[in-house]
């Protein structure tokens, strides 16, 4: 009887001490164990050489970058807490966009090291609005405007260029804010978005 009561009391203990390794398994590797820490990271890909981009964690934790390759963010995060990697700060002349940023840190996966960086040339070119006059009389002059405010002024039949040039991707409109004396001037080709090759359809005005 004494036995009995005595291995009974025994797998009441080890079934509680169970239960209490269960409760506390989201917090620690095992019982006995400690929370596990782990660091992010990744790599860097198109970065121009003499520029840096700067990343973020969750925000902070800044981190520079000043050539391709891998990168480690210095403080690590605990399981099962998220990490969101960012770009903070541009590089000069680039823009840089983050693959594989953001998760939560697994008790059984280890650090982190598949963040993907990858950078490219920012289009930053500026383009001409041009095109031709013809049928100017001597001693007069066409006013011409690109979307209703860039003003040209042309005494010369042949070539023109707008003063202000437009990003790829913009629109222009090329209009007749003001006729020579004595004619009308109609316009051909102006409508359209710069195209990525920076090269318009030349604007045609006859007059």
């Amino acid at each position: 009887m004494k036995n009995n009561m005595a291995q009974r009391h025994q797998r009441i203990t080890l079934l509680m001490a169970s239960i209490l390794c269960l409760m506390t398994a989201s917090l620690i590797v095992g019982c006995g164990g400690s929370p596990v820490d782990a660091t992010i990271g990744g790599t860097v890909n198109g970065l121009s050489g003499g520029t840096s981009v700067g990343l973020l964690d969750n925000g902070g934790d800044p981190l520079t970058v000043n050539a391709n390759g891998s990168f480690t963010f210095a403080k690590s995060i605990q399981a099962p807490n998220a990490y969101n990697v960012t770009v903070g700060t541009q590089p000069t002349g680039e823009t840089c966009s983050v693959n594989n940023g953001s998760g939560n840190v697994s008790q059984n996966k280890g650090n982190v090291t598949n963040v993907s960086v990858t950078c490219m040339a920012t289009p930053t070119a500026n383009n001409d609005v041009l095109g031709t006059v013809s049928g100017l009389a001597a001693g007069t002059s066409v006013i011409l405007l690109d979307n209703g405010i860039n003003s040209l002024t042309v005494s010369t039949n042949g070539p023109f260029v707008f003063p202000t040039a437009l990003n790829v991707g913009a629109a222009y409109n090329v209009t007749v804010g003001t006729n020579p004396s004595g004619k009308t001037c109609l316009v051909t080709n102006g409508k359209g978005i710069i195209p990525a090759s920076g090269t318009i359809l030349p604007v045609v005005v006859s007059c």
